[in-house]
């Protein structure tokens, strides 16, 4: 089912301009400092990246000095943690010198043998470290004009030009609750979709639904007995819940009894899968009863699916040459008249697992291989991401070695992202955890304290949809700071609080450097040419150092799949803004000296926006 045309094709379209867009802000921005875009090193990318300019240059000029191959010291360039390291450094024992050198004569002797060129600012030896500071007149020339000329696009970087990539995430069990664990696979599934096409990928999403199985027996059972149809219209998930844990409940009472509910239940699935059309007629209704009311959560998190798909998907003919396959293979062994594969002889940890039960019923696994091996054949995709929790590592694993063991070529390009649990997940109503009341209870805790500034509250279009807005990234933001395959404790005061590294206070920055931006009076088209030489504060060069980085760090999430990075560079982006607006006034200022700093604020605010969509959130305007 193909769903969201309208944005789908808002992104595609966004996606193509990402790819055509131009690219001379940078050359243009050197050029006009008399400098130019040195030879471009492979893998470098200084029409997209200021650091890779300023690596170029660094390369070539170590390489003059060295006679060591560009590779060699490109490769060994790196980013400091902090900013007193420089903005890149080269550890020398990385390039390979002869044996015997002493590395700290020879930096000193680099150092002061490098050409600065208008690049650089400094070139310093510590140690056995070489240490690059960016000239800062070059770097707000470059990156301010950068970020407010292409806007959006600033950090986009053409890696994966020409790739298909697709992503399967969140994957509720329709009947149970969308509860904190598929809040995780989702959110995290959409910042991976999402900085995949930032990098040039074309993305499929896929919601691959929990959709079949007995459990659909079970529900068909259960709404026999207390089903409602009024009630299954207007709120189809939690009263599809409350009718399975009813229906099991009877079954622990009454035990596995010949011809009671387990039975019925098992029965009924066995129609389903004979395609009896009444049953497949009942479970087809719960089925798309659920799919709308995802739909609503999934958009309040900016998340949209090309294709919402399931389980019941995989057609019994796939399923049947999938069972042929491993037949084919030599692969699977009979037990008891179960199908099954031993794994351990290709990787002991793998153990035995069960593809066909002996009733002759399908199981996840066979299903699992079967979509992906559909899937292959519609997409001819370059990388699948499975984004699943890592209780399923050893599922995943099975399942992909299957496929391998199956001699499929592309079952190389799989990749799972697992994530850890969580833990301590309750709520204050003392209800079952559905996202939906995580969200609303958000919601209420942030309009509550809106209102407690009665002017702000007051200059608020919609102060319902703005709190919504600020809960959603208290929600997403907690999730998001540590790494994912931590597990974490949901703590409602930590969430809730304005204070400390919160997502409401990612949008209170972002909220702030809108406020300074409308309060100036002054127009954007002034921003890009102002006079940045005015620009001679410490924390002005802090500021913009740091948001020449942007670029880098995306590259840094691409290779780690991991949301905490981007959420920590906005955390220590946002507290360097915090400590400019110490000395960097812009009210009350003369105009060329205000229009200078409110151009670094509005690159400032450009490059956070960019970085909270990335994570999927939605800035505010004013809060």
């Amino acid at each position: 089912m193909n769903l969201c045309r309208s944005a789908l094709y808002l992104r595609n379209t966004i996606c193509r301009r990402y790819h055509t867009m131009s690219t001379e802000t940078i050359t243009s921005s050197l050029a006009g400092l008399g400098l130019k875009t040195s030879t471009q090193v492979e893998g470098s990318h200084p029409e997209y990246n200021v650091v890779d300019v300023m690596r170029n240059y660094i390369t070539l000029e170590l390489t003059a000095i060295t006679g060591i191959s560009s590779e060699i010291i490109f490769s060994a360039l790196d980013s400091p943690n902090t900013l007193d390291k420089g903005d890149l450094l080269v550890p020398l024992p990385r390039l390979r010198l002869p044996k015997g050198t002493d590395f700290k004569t020879k930096a000193t002797e680099i150092a002061q043998a490098f050409n600065k060129g208008g690049y650089l600012a400094e070139v310093r030896a510590e140690g056995q470290f070489l240490q690059f500071f960016f000239e800062k007149k070059t770097l707000f020339n470059l990156v301010i004009k950068d970020a407010l000329t292409r806007t959006s696009d600033y950090g986009f970087l053409p890696l994966g030009l020409g790739k298909k990539a697709v992503v399967e995430f969140s994957s509720p069990n329709i009947a149970k609750p969308f509860h904190a664990g598929h809040l995780r696979s989702t959110i995290i599934g959409g910042f991976l979709a999402n900085l995949y096409e930032k990098v040039g990928w074309d993305v499929t999403r896929i919601n691959y639904l929990g959709d079949w199985g007995k459990q659909f027996g079970l529900l068909a059972v259960g709404f026999d007995k207390y089903g409602d149809d009024e009630k299954l219209a207007t709120d189809p998930i939690n009263h599809l819940f409350d009718v399975y844990v009813r229906v099991n409940k009877d079954i622990t009472e009454e035990g596995d009894v010949e011809g009671g509910t387990n039975d019925q239940a098992r029965a009924y699935f066995r129609k389903m899968e004979d395609g009896d059309e009444k049953a497949l007629l009942m479970w087809k209704k719960f089925r798309e009863l659920s799919i709308e009311k995802y739909i609503d959560t999934y958009s309040r998190l900016n998340i949209q699916y090309d294709v919402y798909s399931g389980e019941s998907q995989v057609s019994q003919e796939k399923m049947n040459e999938v069972i042929e396959l491993f037949n084919k293979k030599g692969l699977v062994h009979e037990d008891r008249g179960a199908k099954l594969i031993d794994l351990s002889k290709f990787n002991k940890k793998l153990g035995k697992c069960l593809v066909q039960k002996s009733d002759g019923t399908s199981l996840y696994l066979t299903r699992d291989v079967g979509e992906a091996i559909k899937r292959y054949e519609t997409y001819k995709f370059d990388k699948m991401i499975y984004v699943i929790a890592s209780q399923q590592d050893l599922h995943t694993a099975q399942f992909f070695e299957i496929l391998k063991q199956l001699g499929f070529d592309w079952a190389k390009k799989l990749e799972h992202v697992n994530f850890g649990m969580v833990q301590g997940m309750s709520t204050r109503k003392g209800t079952v955890v559905f996202l939906d009341n995580i969200l609303e209870e958000t919601k209420d805790k942030m309009h509550e304290v809106m209102k407690k500034n009665e002017a702000k509250y007051a200059q608020i279009e919609d102060p319902e949809k703005i709190a919504d807005l600020v809960g959603i990234s208290a929600v997403m933001i907690q999730d998001f700071q540590s790494k994912r395959i931590n597990n974490y404790e949901f703590k409602w005061e930590r969430m809730l609080s304005f204070e400390g590294d919160t997502g409401p206070y990612l949008q209170y920055a972002h909220s702030r450097l809108s406020s300074v931006q409308r309060k100036s009076g002054i127009s954007e088209e002034k921003l890009k040419n102002a006079n940045f030489d005015l620009l001679t504060e410490d924390s002005a060069s802090d500021l913009i150092r740091t948001l020449a980085q942007y670029p880098d760090v995306i590259k840094k999430a691409l290779k780690t799949n991991e949301p905490s990075t981007i959420v920590t560079y906005l955390f220590n982006l946002t507290h360097i803004v915090s400590s400019c607006y110490d000395t960097l006034w812009v009210a009350g200022q003369e105009e060329e000296l205000a229009t200078a700093r409110l151009a670094l604020y509005a690159a400032a605010k450009q490059v956070l926006y960019n970085g909270m969509v990335l994570l999927g959130l939605s800035p505010v305007e004013r809060m």
